[in-house]
């Protein structure tokens, strides 16, 4: 009980703003106002260093460099998910064009069985692409990511259907589909990797919330064209060509993203690996980094592979099942489906960056469990709505939805590369995210779709959107808080020689605050 008075005292903050233990140690308003989990990583890291930082030991990321970085990556993003997500808008009608034997119900099934493919083959890219990412450089790896993709996306476009070329048209989709989920494997995360290592720490939550803003607005896009297409062209004429349009805009997509991509730099904290471990990384096969991720990093996997759970089940919920739902369960036209499906990624995209500044300021804790908690309390509802007669029903119960997903997207690029130090973070983001989508966010739509036909209860998308709540929840229980954290294996990273300067200053009185500690507590 002592113990705790005596660091109550030390932790406690007087009316003017500092922090003392009656005439003993007393923090700067600098140190007191310091996020605790920040306070405490800092402290360690100057423990470490025995003194307080010094320039070579803060990097600093010029805001032009920034700028690009960013925008590019989420540049990049949107086209790529531009082309991934087309694909879950026009799912009925690519059943009819290359399973045109089966039933209705049995399409759209044999056609998310088709977009499920693409993720069992994730984890493969992930495995692949990741570790190069860690040895090669991310930048390099997510320009081969983007070609790959739009080069997928373009054969889709061109397969002919069944009625022409039989078995080969599903067999070439397919293959096309299994290219597509290849290259995913290396895009996430290394997008996510490479903008968190160019964030500075004190913003990492606003600036890699724009990477999933370049998502949302991708799935849009897609959302408005193939909406656009529906309202202008008669059902023959989708069927017969107009579904091919938005895959064939992938070819010049692709090659914009490709040049965007090769005009970066590569992100300071891999520059600064490849100065310290260049040679053992060269020399350490990916087999021995598997090893080495599971073996030290299970707990931060198990955490990632829980956050993107409740992120892609949502995720596929909205943008790949919603609009399908709609018109095979609720026998709505695919007009008012996919517009309504584009209100909500609008929506998103209209909050997501407020709420990745938000995670900065609070934390990326309380933004999860928040939004699981109303996760598991709101799904019934929001489908409820969704289900409903009128206009405005449906639309509240979708911008429901909507909420939630971006509450579960904003912090997410920037708190899964935070889980893992520099020298695995790559091949880690691969494994845990990828395993974690192929297994249950690419499987969504599929699963959902099956359960509905199984049971006939309309409800089963809520509940399964419950169960994930539930897991998310868990899974926040055991997450570190890394707002405004440095990553591991990273230098502290600010966004002007002025916030280093002034980091470098409260490292002073921190590291001095802290030894007065150890010898108060020690007195």
């Amino acid at each position: 009980m002592a113990r705790e008075t005596r660091e109550a005292l030390v932790n406690g903050a007087t009316a003017d703003g500092e922090r003392r233990t009656g005439d003993g140690p007393r923090a700067s308003g600098a140190v007191a106002r310091l996020p605790r989990q920040v306070r405490e990583e800092l402290t360690r890291r100057l423990r470490r260093n025995k003194g307080a930082f010094r320039k070579d030991d803060v990097q600093v990321v010029e805001p032009p460099l920034l700028r690009r970085a960013v925008g590019a990556s989420a540049l990049g993003n949107c086209m790529e998910w531009f082309d991934f997500g087309v694909y879950s808008y026009l799912a009925a009608t690519i059943g009819k064009v290359f399973f045109p034997g089966a039933s209705p119900a049995a399409q759209v099934i044999s056609s998310f069985a088709t977009f499920a493919a693409a993720f069992v083959v994730r984890p493969l890219g992930g495995l692949v692409f990741g570790p190069l990412g860690d040895r090669i450089g991310r930048q390099k790896v997510l320009a081969t990511t983007m070609i790959m993709m739009a080069v997928g996306t373009f054969a889709i476009g061109v397969i002919p259907g069944y009625a022409t070329i039989g078995i080969a048209a599903p067999v070439l989709l397919l293959l096309a589909r299994m290219v597509q989920g290849f290259s995913t494997g290396g895009e996430y995360g290394g997008a996510t990797t490479f903008v968190a290592e160019y964030s500075p720490d004190r913003r990492r939550g606003f600036l890699s919330s724009w990477l999933d803003f370049g998502t949302f607005v991708g799935y849009a896009l897609g959302s408005a064209l193939v909406t656009v297409l529906n309202l202008a062209l008669t059902d023959g004429q989708m069927l017969s060509w107009g579904w091919r349009v938005p895959f064939l805009i992938a070819g010049p997509l692709g090659v914009i993203g490709l040049y965007m991509r090769l005009k970066l730099e590569e992100s300071p904290a891999f520059q600064q690996q490849l100065d310290e471990h260049e040679k053992s990384l060269a020399q350490e096969s990916a087999g021995s980094e598997f090893k080495d991720i599971i073996r030290n990093h299970w707990r931060p996997l198990l955490i990632c592979m829980g956050l993107v759970l409740l992120y892609n089940v949502t995720n596929y919920m909205v943008t790949g099942y919603l609009p399908t739902y709609q018109t095979e369960t609720l026998h709505r036209s695919s007009g008012s489906a996919d517009l309504l499906v584009l209100v909500g990624m609008v929506w998103i995209v209209v909050l997501i960056t407020f709420l990745g500044r938000l995670s900065d300021r609070v934390g990326r804790r309380p933004l999860y469990a928040v939004a699981a908690a109303a996760m598991i309390v709101l799904a019934v509802p929001a489908f409820l709505l969704i289900k409903a007669q009128g206009t405005w029903p449906p639309i509240l119960g979708v911008l429901i939805l909507s909420t939630l997903l971006a509450c579960f997207a904003a912090p997410s690029a920037a708190t899964l590369p935070a889980l893992f130090p520099t020298a695995v973070r790559y091949a880690a983001m691969g494994i845990g995210f990828n395993i974690a989508v192929a297994a249950f966010g690419g499987t969504t739509p599929l699963v959902t779709a099956a359960l509905v036909g199984a049971t006939g209860d309309d409800l089963m998308p809520a509940y399964y959107l419950m169960l994930a709540g539930v897991i998310g929840l868990l899974t926040v229980k055991f997450l570190p808080e890394s707002a405004q954290v440095p990553l591991k294996g990273s230098q502290p990273m600010v966004g002007s020689r002025e916030e280093r300067r002034e980091l470098i200053t409260t490292s002073k009185e921190l590291y001095a605050f802290a030894q007065e500690r150890e010898k108060a507590r020690h007195g």
